[in-house]
């Protein structure tokens, strides 16, 4: 990359963020990521403050959590955006062809290279490369990924000579990084050369808060996708999927909205489009008999919230409300009556 392109390059880059502040203003969405929740907002801001940089990235989450789209909105923000960006997946290719993979092979170098081929890194020499799934990658080819990154240079398999590569390097996994590596799957000092960055991605269950904003951005998506005409979620059908678990997260949500758009005939997709997609009241049951309260709440509103929340399980009937809590009639009644008096309680 010429010393002379960078900076305008860098000035497009900042373009485009300025771009996306307004949109994340204007719709809740950050490119192609969406929620307006506070891990979401932080996690905006930290692709942000990485993107302009060539430092590499370590992304972990979840399946499904959008690691990889993480990972191209660094690449779209980066004054590498004109250049390739490179995804792939770790576990998904066999040991015996990783390799190859990751680094090219001359004509003849194994039984069946019957021509040369470029590897990842210099398909994307200049740009940015996704490996996904790092931990999944051989224990070998960690070691000459380490090499790689160090001296900047690969070579092909069957041949000697070293190739120059200029790669910005994102890794992305599904697993605690520190695991991986006491388990041996993931090597301490490569874990040292990709994780000068790190960003987490929540799962859905853990903001919840989004999925109104993101399941909306997935009707449209998709039913412009499928040449349908516009879409939009019932009151019921977004309730249904409000209380789902989504151990999935975002992939499983997409796949279940796809379906629902394209079987879908009117405008309004409804509760039952998403039949037999599991989707019931078994998980708002499980919510309305669980109480979970952030770190630091206070003992009182842990203690009020149980005991309103018991009286409307029991339907009102505070001696067994009473009995369910441990605590005497009495008791109860008297904390009744403190909620009352201080406008805690709602008309029962």
């Amino acid at each position: 990359m010429s010393t002379d392109s960078q900076p305008v390059e860098l000035s497009e880059a900042k373009r485009e963020i300025e771009a996306l502040r307004r949109q994340l203003l204007d719709r809740g969405a950050f490119g192609e990521l969406v929620g307006n929740s506070a891990p979401m907002r932080e996690i905006y801001s930290l692709v942000e403050q990485v993107a302009s940089s060539t430092a590499s990235v370590l992304i972990t989450g979840e399946s499904g959590t959008g690691k990889e789209l993480v990972a191209r909105t660094i690449h779209q923000l980066s004054p590498r955006r004109e250049k390739p960006f490179i995804g792939i997946n770790c576990s998904a290719i066999p040991e015996s062809l990783m390799e190859s993979e990751l680094f090219g092979h001359e004509k003849g170098a194994f039984t069946g290279a019957a021509t040369r081929r470029e590897g990842c890194f210099e398909l994307a020499d200049g740009g940015t490369l996704l490996l996904d799934e790092i931990a999944e990658m051989p224990a070998l080819l960690q070691s000459k990924l380490l090499r790689v990154i160090e001296e900047r240079t690969v070579r092909r398999l069957g041949s000697r000579q070293e190739i120059k590569v200029d790669v910005r390097l994102l890794a992305a996994t599904n697993q605690d990084p520190q695991t991986a590596v006491s388990k041996g799957t993931l090597r301490e000092d490569l874990l040292y050369r990709l994780n000068v960055f790190s960003i987490h991605l929540p799962a859905l269950k853990e903001r919840k808060e989004d999925l109104p904003l993101l399941a909306q951005y997935l009707v449209t998506k998709l039913a412009a996708k499928h040449a349908r005409p516009a879409r939009f979620l019932s009151a019921a059908a977004l309730e249904a999927l409000q209380f789902h678990a989504w151990p999935g997260n975002i992939r499983e949500l997409r796949n279940a909205i796809e379906r629902a758009v394209v079987i879908c005939s009117g405008e309004q997709i409804e509760r039952h489009h998403f039949a037999p997609y599991p989707i019931d009241q078994r998980e708002r049951l499980r919510n309305e008999d669980t109480i979970t309260f952030p770190v630091g709440t206070p003992i009182e509103e842990v203690e009020r919230q149980m005991i309103i929340r018991t009286i409307k399980k029991t339907k009102n009937n505070k001696t067994r409300a009473a009995a369910l809590l441990g605590i005497s009639l009495k008791t109860l009644h008297n904390k009744i009556n403190l909620y009352r008096e201080r406008g805690q309680l709602e008309d029962e």
